[in-house]
């Protein structure tokens, strides 16, 4: 069984046949190869692309998640229905080219992703990490995304790597359009359960800590996120920015023996 998505612009590009196979033949440059997946950045007419392929997970990958109450990622459909309903929900991210898997056997399934890559763009931790980032612009961000971890969260999307090198940017005139990618673990429900909206903002908050973010940054963000006023939603919502706040600090500590200073003092402001 094949499935199959082409985007019409580019259709010539590939034929019908033996589709998954065209896939791993392009040749280009090797972002990344892991056991069951790899990335390759192709040029294909003056334009460039990333190719994902999945080759099949195994069962053993499949019950280890199942064990640890995880559901495993076996292919690059995930990503694609994802890709998908961001674009239904005007949430700026990678366009897909082509989608094809083959195999009803989860284990076994083949799988291709290929999207346009984005020009002219910098993620935001490579931003921080190379420049004084200015009020005006801390601003901005703060609520961009706010708003949009809010729209993910309240149409049933977790992203489980919400980090500050998943979102690019590329600034237009005076505000900056985010792009947020890698979206190939994100899972798709009706509603977002408490325990996964935790563990995405603790792990955007917890990417920001070695960064010129100030209390003001982050209660910002807060309050674009929760659609209320920050004394509202520090009450109402208490346990759930607790919860965030702790997450941020265990994946934090992990590897630092040390709070920063700002994290400390924004602790005791929210008190």
């Amino acid at each position: 069984m094949q499935r199959t998505y082409i985007d019409p612009e580019f259709s010539h590009l590939f034929n019908d046949q033996n589709l998954f196979e065209q896939t791993t033949k392009f040749d280009g440059k090797l972002f990344r190869s892991l056991e069951n997946r790899r990335t390759t950045r192709v040029e294909k007419d003056g334009q460039r692309f990333f190719v994902k392929c999945h080759f099949g997970v195994g069962w053993r990958e499949i019950f280890k998640n199942l064990f640890q109450l995880r559901w495993p990622v076996i292919g690059a459909g995930n990503e694609f229905k994802a890709l998908t309903k961001l674009k239904l929900l005007g949430v700026s991210s990678l366009t897909p080219v082509l989608f094809v898997s083959e195999g009803l056997n989860p284990a076994y399934q083949r799988s291709c992703i290929i999207t346009k890559a984005l020009e002219g763009t910098k993620s935001l931790e490579d931003m921080f990490e190379s420049q004084d980032v200015t009020f005006s612009l801390k601003y901005s961000l703060a609520r961009k995304l706010g708003l949009i971890a809010r729209t993910l969260h309240e149409n049933g999307i977790n992203h489980r790597d919400f980090y500050l090198c998943h979102f690019h940017y590329v600034v237009n005139g005076k505000e900056p359009s985010l792009y947020l990618i890698d979206l190939h673990r994100a899972q798709l429900r009706n509603r977002t359960p408490a325990r996964w909206r935790i563990k995405d903002i603790g792990g955007l908050f917890f990417s920001g800590f070695n960064y010129n973010i100030t209390p003001r940054d982050v209660f910002r963000f807060m309050n674009v996120y929760s659609g209320k006023t920050l004394r509202r939603t520090l009450i109402e919502d208490a346990g759930f920015w607790r919860e965030a706040y702790k997450r941020a600090i265990r994946l934090y500590l992990q590897d630092h023996e040390n709070l920063p200073g700002w994290i400390i003092r924004m602790g005791t402001k929210s008190k």
